[in-house]
């Protein structure tokens, strides 16, 4: 889009742009979302940017009113698989927080320097101010839905002093924190023990009662459970994180503040739709240092990064998808929140109650069961040398080696390919664990019918999950498809 595109954009108050950029005011100092439904400035006072962080660096505070900070990432950084994707998706996950600059580049295999002049060439801004932007938005959700004093809770958003916290909050948020919660709804804080309440936010129509169906057929009791009937679930599981564990609960229908019942008599939000809306998430964390990851995992579980109009207009094109498009608008596709545990479920086969067997052998039990959740599932090294299947316990020793990569960033190409050279996985199983677990939106390789789905790239997974909804493809052609088979 050239800059003129964006202001019809933000005049039009476009939901659908709503963290593709981002635009300020230079007269009052102020960035703001696209859909921000201040009055719109006047065009010669407005600047845009390609993300928060630069906006931030050149002096700009978030928006108070539509709180730019906590808009759906951009689809973008799922499809591109070159530095500047790959790096993004490091960064959400944390890569930069936990291990700095240098940890970032060894992974992505550049020098830092290197990474550095991408990102500030595309997106205005270094890794380390889009890590700092990232921990301000988990810093301001502590302060505002938590009672957490200010000194833990500046350490647990990943800030290295008191002085760094209280800075970067009066430069990005124009208050000191204890204004900031003050500025809260009264009685939504809570203690860290009941819960941390997050919005996670997404862009466009958003087909939750199928993404909710997809999660149930496949929960693997013991690691999830799905609660309610259908048009009021909740979805629950547990997590192994980087500093410690922890367990989610994921509502459908979650973000609604007022409700009616829809014509099929299930229970929907009135205020939710085309614009957009969110899932209402409670996470409980054993160190509240992996909220910002948790969140994030959790987001690319729901797939809540897409871009439903640019699926919707390349795939609403074609004869056959057209009508499945219309018929289930916002259609996501799931990824996983741990790359790794997707891979062994894939591998293993059979329904989840297979899995859940494995899981009660060799899951770490929690300190107390929450519900249904009892186990973590385990990982690569605890199954290295367990009374597995051949095939698992070589796709964990390779995992545990690092001969197989599937971080948030990895290289999709080479993941794939190295998964699709073990023995009893193959290439659908390899494309399928690089659609969900690496959360490739553009994979149609190993389903067959490339030369059609070259008309639907980059949104091949979206294509394969509308046939599959509608009975044209049966999901368990893939070997190995317990994982998958409804």
């Amino acid at each position: 889009m050239c800059d003129e595109a964006r202001y019809e954009a933000v005049s039009s108050r476009d939901a659908r742009f709503d963290g593709e950029f981002f635009f300020a005011v230079r007269t009052t100092g102020i960035y703001c979302r696209p859909s921000c439904p201040a009055v719109t400035p006047k065009r010669v006072n407005v600047r845009f940017f390609p993300s928060a962080a630069a906006a931030q660096a050149a002096g700009f505070r978030a928006c108070r009113r539509c709180r730019p900070d906590a808009v759906p990432g951009s689809a973008e950084w799922n499809v591109r698989a070159d530095l500047v994707g790959r790096a993004m998706r490091f960064i959400g996950d944390g890569v930069v927080d936990r291990e700095g600059v240098g940890g970032l580049a060894r992974r992505l295999g550049y020098s830092a320097r290197q990474v550095q002049r991408q990102l500030t060439a595309e997106l205005g801004a270094g890794p380390v101010a889009l890590a700092r932007a990232r921990r301000a938005h988990t810093a301001r959700v502590l302060l505002q839905t938590t009672e957490l004093p200010v000194t833990e809770l500046a350490f647990a958003a990943g800030f290295a002093s008191i002085r760094q916290f209280n800075d970067t909050m009066r430069e990005i948020y124009a208050g000191t924190p204890s204004e900031l919660r003050a500025a809260a709804v009264r009685g939504t804080a809570r203690s860290a023990a009941g819960g941390i309440p997050v919005r996670l936010a997404y862009r466009g129509p958003c087909a939750e009662a199928e993404m909710f169906d997809f999660l149930q057929v496949r929960a693997v009791p013991g690691v999830e459970e799905m609660r309610g009937p259908r048009g009021g679930r909740t979805y629950r599981r547990t997590l192994r994180l980087d500093y410690g564990t922890g367990t989610a609960e994921v509502d459908e229908c979650g973000g609604a503040r007022s409700r009616r019942i829809s014509p099929a008599g299930l229970v929907c939000p009135a205020d939710r739709g085309a614009d957009g809306g969110w899932l209402e998430c409670r996470l409980r964390l054993t160190d509240l240092r992996d909220l910002a990851t948790a969140v994030q995992r959790l987001r690319r579980l729901f797939d809540l990064d897409a871009d439903p109009y640019a699926v919707a207009e390349r795939l609403g094109a074609d004869p056959l998808l057209g009508p499945l498009v219309a018929e289930r608008p916002g259609l996501r596709s799931p990824g996983a929140v741990d790359p790794e545990e997707l891979a062994v479920r894939t591998v293993l086969g059979g329904p989840p109650e297979r899995a859940a067997e494995l899981v009660r052998t060799y899951g770490k039990p929690l300190d107390a069961p929450d519900g249904g959740l009892t186990h973590l599932f385990p990982g690569p090294t605890e199954l290295t040398g367990a009374d597995v299947a051949a095939p698992v316990r070589a796709l964990c020793a390779a995992l545990a080696a690092g001969e197989i990569v599937l971080d948030a960033g990895a290289d999709r190409n080479v993941a794939e390919r190295a998964l699709a050279a073990l023995p009893g996985a193959g290439p659908r199983a390899a494309a399928y664990i690089r659609m969900r677990g690496m959360g490739d939106p553009d994979v149609w390789a190993g389903f067959g019918a490339a030369g059609v789905a070259d008309a639907w790239r980059p949104w091949g997974a979206y294509a394969l999950h509308h046939l599959w909804r509608a009975g044209l493809r049966a999901e368990g052609e893939i070997p190995g498809a317990g994982e998958a088979a409804a």
